[in-house]
């Protein structure tokens, strides 16, 4: 069957299902809204704990990494982001679950060519252009600043 490439997209088109985009971005919005939430709360019982501002902060980024990374672990992670959709995916938990997702896919290929090769797939570009920006960052401002 030759169909161009015009007709299939028609094709495609109507037979798609239509996605409930409003309903779809106020659920992002709500469960975005609750994981940010909750890391105040975090912070919140860090600091009557008797941890600094800075500390709370960083013990909470820390937990909220952990969290997410033991869900995609556990598998739930991917049900929560299915229904949630950037909501999950837009805070450090979805960075946890870029990083963890990848190494439970490749899990069976062994712990050295499998976990360890594929771990920082998709967050290694990020990591690393992210890093040299802030470098290159770093520079253009210690050069403006000598003026």
């Amino acid at each position: 069957m030759n169909i161009d490439k015009k007709t299939y997209k028609k094709y495609a088109s109507a037979h798609a299902k239509k996605s409930p985009t409003a309903k779809n971005c106020i659920w992002a919005f709500c469960v975005g809204g609750a994981i940010c939430a909750f890391a105040e709360l975090l912070t919140n019982i860090y600091g009557i704990l008797g941890l600094s501002k800075d500390d709370a902060g960083t013990l909470t980024s820390v937990t909220l990494i952990f969290l997410a990374a033991l869900l995609t672990g556990l598998g739930f992670f991917d049900c929560i982001a299915k229904h949630a959709g950037a909501g999950t995916l837009v805070p450090i938990t979805g960075f946890a679950n870029s990083v963890v997702s990848p190494a439970i896919d490749t899990k069976s290929e062994g712990l050295v060519l499998g976990v360890g090769a594929k771990i920082f797939t998709v967050a290694g570009p990020v990591l690393l252009y992210g890093t040299l920006a802030g470098a290159l960052y770093g520079v253009i401002y210690w050069i403006t600043t000598l003026f």
